[in-house]
């Protein structure tokens, strides 16, 4: 694991001098300081660090605000927020801006160093899932035909795009919860839906709830069979799959969540397309 480098942002110039040799001495690149979210803002994108840590008191802008204009400029970055002051509502805050750690000056050397190494392997673990989850996901889609509908699904339109969905008629969405959090989103048109419903219930006139269960349960064991692919593959993962929503009708618009990486692909079925798109965030995500 390559040390961080790591931007130092505090208005007082004894804590600057403090954190960063403690920084040094744990072996770690001190590669700018600032004293103000301006300050911190030109250092960022002149340095580009993997780490900031940040004070909460600072000249026009507290830690938070600083946090959250140094994700807009670079979301990679991460912050930790180092403070005298440390109650719930400063962590609660602190979390909704997605600051990756927080601790109370004095700070002590180990517990920063500990935190710094902890973010570093979490963000490296992310890469790892970036590079594997799409084709995991892809191939419990394709077993899931296999075994329902006796024949493999031909792919297109693979795409790495995160925008907003408009519904084909039913689509069946899925949080997905554990070390990172993610979405699956299954779609397809009403027809389409019916027809596998059929295929796999036999059943003459199905109604419309029957249909719509159909399609949830074979949207929940695509997301399913896919994180427990992951998770035996990396245990630290975790995930579970929280039970599905369904909405329906024609021109029905799914927002884009905030996710870091995103997935899509068609699934073209004797029966007609399926539309899969999955995805996750750098933030973790626990119960």
């Amino acid at each position: 694991m390559t040390k961080a480098r790591v931007v130092v942002v505090d208005d007082s110039p004894f804590s600057v001098g403090m954190i960063s040799n403690i920084l040094i001495e744990k072996g770690y690149e001190v590669v700018g300081s600032a004293n103000s979210l301006s300050g911190a803002l030109e250092t960022i994108r002149r340095v580009s660090p993997d780490i900031v840590t940040m004070d909460m008191t600072m000249p026009g802008a507290d830690g938070i605000e600083c946090t959250m204009a140094i994700h807009e400029e670079a979301p990679h970055i991460k912050v930790i927020i180092i403070s005298s002051m440390m109650d719930d509502e400063i962590v609660r805050k602190a979390k909704k801006a997605k600051v990756s750690g927080y601790l109370q000056k004095p700070v002590d050397a180990d517990e920063l160093a500990l935190l710094i190494e902890r973010i570093q392997a979490s963000e490296e673990l992310f890469v790892e899932l970036d590079g594997v989850y799409y084709s995991v996901f892809k191939e419990a889609l394709n077993e899931t035909c296999c075994k329902f509908f006796q024949a493999s699904p031909n792919f297109r339109q693979e795409l790495k795009i995160n925008d907003e969905k408009v519904s084909r008629g039913v689509s069946a969405v899925l949080g997905i919860i554990g070390r990172y959090g993610g979405r699956m989103l299954l779609d397809l048109s009403e027809d389409t839906a019916r027809r596998l419903a059929f295929h796999i219930l036999r059943q003459e006139d199905l109604d419309h709830e029957q249909v719509v269960d159909a399609i949830a349960e074979i949207a929940n064991i695509v997301a399913g069979n896919a994180c427990s692919l992951l998770n035996r593959a990396n245990p630290i993962y975790g995930f579970r799959v929280a039970p599905p929503t369904v909405v329906y009708g024609e021109s029905i618009r799914i927002s884009k969540l905030g996710l870091s990486t995103v997935s899509s692909v068609i699934a073209e079925t004797a029966f007609g397309d399926l539309y899969m798109n999955v995805g996750f965030s750098r933030s973790e995500e626990h119960e």
